[in-house]
């Protein structure tokens, strides 16, 4: 690890908690968050936010071969029309410079998400590709996390 930044400014960790606390509120379903924070982290290379997120994804009750599948999302026939809208748009802006957010990736989401769920998947893709660069930029350890969703005991 280079430093952790926890330790070093934790006013950053908390305005990103608030950040998150306000997508949990939103009526998102947790796992299909679970999905999009996995997604972001493929494509960030943050292997630490795929381990967690592939951890929480399984204490929210996500099947294994869904979770295999997120990386190869548009074949395989197992996610829903919304989750993939979500998957795309969470690609559209983790890939920002390259995608510049097509016109076709908004209708799609538009069509499954209502306006306020649209903000709060955006937020969730805004946090989770800001915890990525944390994670990567400041080599967070990969491995130790143990999801908070599951019991100890588990």
């Amino acid at each position: 690890m280079r430093l952790d930044y926890r330790d070093e400014l934790p006013e950053a960790s908390k305005a990103m908690g608030e950040l998150e606390r306000v997508v949990e509120a939103s009526t998102l379903d947790p796992k299909l968050r679970e999905l999009i924070k996995l997604r972001a982290s493929q494509i960030n290379g943050c292997a630490y936010c795929v381990d967690m997120h592939t951890k929480d994804a399984h204490a929210r009750g996500e099947e294994d071969q869904r979770l295999h599948l997120v990386a190869v999302w548009r074949e395989a026939p197992v996610f829903s029309a919304r989750e993939r809208a979500a998957l795309a748009w969470t690609e559209a802006l983790t890939l920002l410079p390259e995608t510049g957010a097509p016109d076709d990736v908004y209708e799609e989401l538009a069509r499954q998400f209502q306006p306020a769920e649209q903000v709060a998947l955006t937020l969730a893709i805004v946090a989770i590709n800001g915890w990525n660069r944390l994670a990567v930029g400041f080599r967070q350890p990969v491995g130790a996390y143990v999801s908070h969703l599951r019991p100890a005991s588990a």
